[in-house]
């Protein structure tokens, strides 16, 4: 995501959440969730690509449930830099700097092959269609949503269920706790320009980590004994809060390491393939703050935390 085109009132950080709200579901289907009416495309294996960023907590939640179902062939996966300009996420990590499947230097140039004045933040995760070269969607929600439930035909075999139906309404409210107080909050606080609006995203925040922690003291996940999306939700903050969140958005009441259930359960997940193994913790440290010089004006990354600890055992599974 690009936090550029955010806004603040009265010092506190409000997000824009006006994305590009096409679907792509199986055979262009209308969807029983979500808005009615919006643009549809066709699930069509190796005609996408989806373009994600590891340092973007936004955009690893694609990365992450992309690997889980098995999707890795059906579509593919262009990944950014860590740091991006106030015009664009780049394709820096490539031969040349340039997307070798697209052919671009920006992802901007895919939103403007659709919208040639396309007047908001080039945000990631954006999905692409290799054909025309034109951005689809970057409605972060509805991508990890429409990959379980639009693309099943090209799931591998032993694909968790990461929307149980008995546990859908129960998950749906975690999750919305979970994006509004946890994944948003620590922006809310580390984005706020005024001590009252700094204090009230704080509370806030340690509220909610405080549910979470509870919550976590008899189950091994969100939602029981199995990943779902919600984890996928609450896995990509975690990861970062220690490295990050922390120190550079003030969100310094514990670390994640002080948090007995928390921090086993963060482990837990980074133990499972799809989860640890998509986290670049040098690109996120670098990302953000290298990108958030009004935070961090020296631009410096710091050495620490060591981050070998998310390595040892996390013994929930007893």
């Amino acid at each position: 995501m690009n936090e550029d085109d955010s806004k603040k009132t009265g010092g506190s950080f409000e997000r824009d959440t006006d994305y590009i709200p096409d679907r792509i579901t199986h055979e262009g289907r209308r969807p029983e969730h979500g808005p009615a009416d919006v643009p549809l495309w066709p699930v069509e294996a190796g005609r996408y690509r989806l373009v994600a960023a590891r340092a973007c907590p936004w955009a690893s939640r694609a990365i992450i449930v992309r690997q889980l179902l098995g999707l890795e062939d059906v579509i593919s996966l262009g990944l950014c830099g860590p740091t991006h300009d106030l015009r664009s996420w780049t394709f820096d990590l490539d031969p040349g700097g340039v997307d070798p499947v697209l052919g671009i230097e920006r992802l901007q140039q895919a939103y403007f092959a659709r919208f040639p004045a396309y007047p908001k933040g080039i945000t990631v995760p954006a999905v692409v269609d290799v054909p025309t070269g034109q951005v689809v969607t970057n409605d972060f929600p509805w991508i990890t949503h429409d990959l379980f439930f639009e693309w099943r035909e090209f799931h591998r075999e032993d694909a968790p269920d990461l929307w149980p139906a008995e546990l859908r309404e129960e998950m749906e409210a975690v999750m919305k706790r979970v994006y509004t107080e946890v994944n948003n909050g620590v922006y809310r606080c580390g984005f706020a320009s005024s001590q009252d609006a700094y204090d009230a995203a704080y509370d806030r925040l340690w509220t909610a980590m405080d549910w979470l922690e509870e919550r976590l003291a008899d189950r091994r996940y969100l939602m029981g004994e199995t990943v779902t999306e919600a984890d996928v939700r609450l896995f990509t903050t975690l990861v970062r809060f220690d490295p990050v969140y922390h120190g550079h958005f003030k969100c310094n009441r514990q670390k994640l390491t002080e948090l007995p259930n928390l921090w086993r359960y963060a482990r837990d997940l980074f133990a499972l393939p799809g989860f640890g193994d998509t986290v670049d913790f040098d690109q996120i440290k670098t990302h953000y703050y290298s990108v958030h010089r009004g935070i961090n004006p020296t631009g410096i990354v710091p050495q620490g935390p060591d981050l070998s600890v998310w390595t040892e055992p996390a013994g929930r599974h007893s």
